[in-house]
């Protein structure tokens, strides 16, 4: 059995993807360490059955922050006894490869997204262009990768010809509780940045007057969203719930009556995005409403649990219409929820961890 180090750049309150894969390794007997950061906001961490590890850094944010974190990432790994060091998306990955070099340990990458082609760095040629040359230099190099969807596999296939595998960002299998909900309760969670459709989701309220939405989540625009939110008469209707851990989301989800996944087509990185929250909706029985983007209307369509909604229909009146739709018409609501259902037996951890677990047997 190995030692294993897992590298993140957050604070792994809710990184429901890294503690899957820790606990599955955990489990299967290796000794895993699992490495972030510590933010001033950060809540305390449940018990894990791993180990953690949270840097305080001086720095928060722009290269500073990923100069610093590297640098202390790299100190950490270069005085551990890990023989596999795994590193979750493009910045964490220098720290990593460096370490894995001096220490003779195996290097395995985890992409998480199409990280050159997110939102923030395609308005910034400058930031774009420095982490792209990262990926040019190091991705070549690797000998064992993995990504979320089929789609971002193949694009790293074809530009470095590398052979990507695919570990799906599927929750647990858990029971849903559909008694739960006596509300008309619209429900996102996840990132609050740029380009999720979330403000247009907090002005469709406007026209769903016996909606409620709930907002789960944190990011660089959530005090933007909570002053857009502020200034409207159907405020009250919008609610702001905050970050909170993934073990005590699940209950808040099986709430709702319908979740979003309404990221806007801004680049590579969300056209083939396929968000861990619209698995997670699944698993509680919630019907979905999400882009049409492939990823996410593959889903949709091939398991029947919910609808995309069209280009033409983002804006609030044409949004609030299709939701109000969905909820309308309850034989057809009734069989996106059977089909949440069937499709959790599927979609779950259980059985895409045997994947991961034979892709480290190889390691």
């Amino acid at each position: 059995m190995a030692r294993i180090s897992l590298s993140v750049i957050n604070d792994l309150v809710s990184d429901q993807r890294v503690h899957r894969i820790a606990s599955a390794l955990q489990a299967q007997g290796h000794q895993v360490s699992l490495i972030g950061r510590l933010l001033p906001t950060s809540p305390s961490l449940s018990d894990r059955p791993y180990q953690t590890r949270r840097m305080k850094l001086r720095f928060t944010h722009g290269k500073l922050f990923y100069l610093e974190y590297n640098w202390r990432l790299f100190w950490v790994l270069l005085r551990s006894k890990n023989e596999i060091m795994v590193a979750n998306d493009l910045d964490t990955l220098l720290a990593n490869y460096l370490a894995s070099k001096l220490k003779g340990a195996r290097l395995v990458y985890d992409t998480h997204e199409y990280f050159t082609e997110v939102p923030e760095l395609i308005n910034r040629p400058r930031n774009r262009n420095i982490w792209l040359r990262l990926e040019q230099w190091l991705f070549p190099k690797l000998k064992t990768a993995y990504t979320v969807n089929t789609s971002i596999a193949e694009i790293y296939k074809e530009k470095y010809g590398v052979d990507v595998q695919v570990i799906r960002n599927v929750p647990f299998r858990q029971q849903p509780n559909l008694s739960s909900s006596k509300e008309n309760i619209l429900i996102y969670q996840g990132a609050l940045n740029l380009g999720r459709g979330i403000q247009l989701m907090i002005d469709a309220m406007e026209f769903l007057p016996d909606c409620v939405l709930w907002i789960f989540g944190g990011g660089d625009l959530e005090q933007d969203l909570r002053a857009h939110a502020s200034t409207k008469a159907w405020k009250s209707r919008v609610v702001f719930h905050g970050r909170y851990p993934f073990e005590q989301l699940f209950e808040w989800t099986c709430q709702a009556k319908l979740g979003f996944s309404l990221e806007e087509d801004l680049g590579a990185n969300y056209h083939f995005a396929s968000p861990n929250k619209v698995y997670d909706y699944i698993q509680a029985g919630v019907p979905v409403l999400v882009s049409d983007l492939p990823e996410m209307r593959r889903t949709a369509e091939t398991y029947g649990v919910g609808e995309v909604l069209e280009d033409e229909e983002r804006s609030p009146e044409k949004l609030a219409k299709r939701i109000a739709g969905m909820l309308a018409n309850k034989e057809k609501y009734q069989g996106y929820v059977q089909n949440c259902i069937q499709a959790g037996s599927e979609l779950n951890w259980e059985k895409e961890k045997k994947k991961l677990l034979a892709l480290y047997e190889e390691v």
